[in-house]
């Protein structure tokens, strides 16, 4: 694709001060954030300054972490490509729409994980869509951004403020009402769904139980069903338990709830921010397929996109892999075709050949079929 500019994989100074600078300012936007809109803390609730202590925390750590996986050369040109790419002015619009497209497909209807699996789609899609409406609520709440209150003339009339603005009414016995009421419960009973069919699919498939790990597929899971289950409890306590043990059950579900923010940026919860980013993979495919096709130099077929034949190579040399033969040639410029033939030559014509004589540097050129299978190799 024409118009796109050298991209620098070389990062600047220290790779921890960086990160460390963007996992402060994140921590620092955010607490801005909750001082402003909660009107100088006019609005927040004193009693979940514990949630929003550990919010900050899983900022700091989102930061960090995002800030240091950008730094690698691989996420740091695809990023910067894609964003070229994306804020091209002459694609812009096109882009735009596209944006649409594959919000709706890859982040509503999660297409890309059904394509894979059903069962692993319907978990996802709850485990997904459930937590994604819950912190959509719980966060602004905890810092304070949204509230709710009784009208003063009315006492049946309750009224919804959004950073200190009165924003909609409405009465205790509307349709409205039970579903603001209840909608972390709705969202409780989603995630449980996607956490059983998780599990189940978990323990069904002896392809995913091979290589499970606790910390990273099981853990997640747990913590969700954890968090889901002492949320409704603090439901059941209050409108069939008459407050029984409510306490206690309000100090449990914090727990389970600060404890995964804290684990947010450091296990598999990350990808819930990584995946935006990955959106960018459509249009950078979409470049490459309107330029040119590389062409194998073995086969002369077509095989990738001049792009990202290119960027590969860029890539390659930043991390210090040198694919470049002595005559200028590049191993990336063979198809992949054509190195999996190569190899089997290369390992037929070594198989073939004698082992070296004792105090011989080099092993002879060998029977006349692995001498001809090596010419045919060429220069790969």
């Amino acid at each position: 694709m024409d118009g796109l500019k050298p991209i620098n994989l070389s990062a600047q100074g220290s790779d921890t001060a960086h990160s460390l600078a963007w996992g402060l300012i994140a921590a620092a936007v955010l607490i801005f954030g909750i001082v402003v809109g909660s009107r100088g803390f006019k609005d927040f609730d004193p009693a979940l300054v514990s949630y929003a202590g550990a919010t900050v925390f899983s900022a700091f750590g989102l930061g960090y972490r995002y800030a240091m996986w950008l730094r690698r050369p691989p996420t740091r040109l695809y990023w910067f490509r894609g964003w070229q790419i994306f804020l091209n002015p002459k694609r812009l619009p096109a882009n735009l729409a596209r944006l649409v497209v594959i919000f709706w497909n890859n982040v509503v209807l999660q297409r890309f994980i059904e394509r894979r699996s059903k069962t692993r789609w319907t978990a996802h899609w709850f485990l997904a869509w459930g937590c994604l409406i819950a912190a959509a609520v719980t966060f602004p709440l905890s810092f304070g951004w949204i509230r709710f209150e009784t009208a003063p003339d009315n006492q049946q009339i309750y009224r919804a403020f959004v950073f200190g603005i009165h924003v909609a009414s409405f009465p205790l016995d509307s349709v409205v009402a039970p579903l603001a009421f209840n909608i972390l419960d709705i969202c409780a009973v989603m995630v449980l769904i996607g956490v059983f069919v998780a599990i189940w699919r978990r323990g069904r498939d002896r392809g995913v139980m091979s290589v499970q790990q606790f910390s990273n597929d099981l853990l997640p899971l747990i913590l969700l069903f954890a968090i889901s289950v002492t949320g409704l409890f603090l439901t059941a306590s209050t409108h069939l338990m008459r407050g029984l043990s409510y306490g206690f059950l309000s100090q449990l579900h914090a727990v389970t709830v600060i404890f995964t923010l804290l684990y947010l940026p450091f296990g598999k919860f990350f990808h819930i921010f990584q995946r935006p980013a990955q959106m960018g993979i459509d249009f950078y495919k979409r470049a490459g397929e309107e330029g040119g096709q590389a062409q194998c130099v073995r086969c002369g077929q077509s095989f990738a996109s001049q792009l990202q034949i290119g960027d590969l190579k860029a890539v390659q040399s930043a991390l210090c892999i040198q694919y470049r033969m002595q005559d200028g040639a590049h191993y990336q410029d063979v198809c992949p075709a054509c190195r999996r033939k190569n190899l089997a030559l290369t390992q037929d014509a070594l198989w073939r050949t004698p082992p070296p004589r004792q105090g011989q540097l080099r092993p002879s050129s060998g029977t006349p079929a692995a001498e001809a299978d090596l010419q045919r190799l060429g220069r790969f």
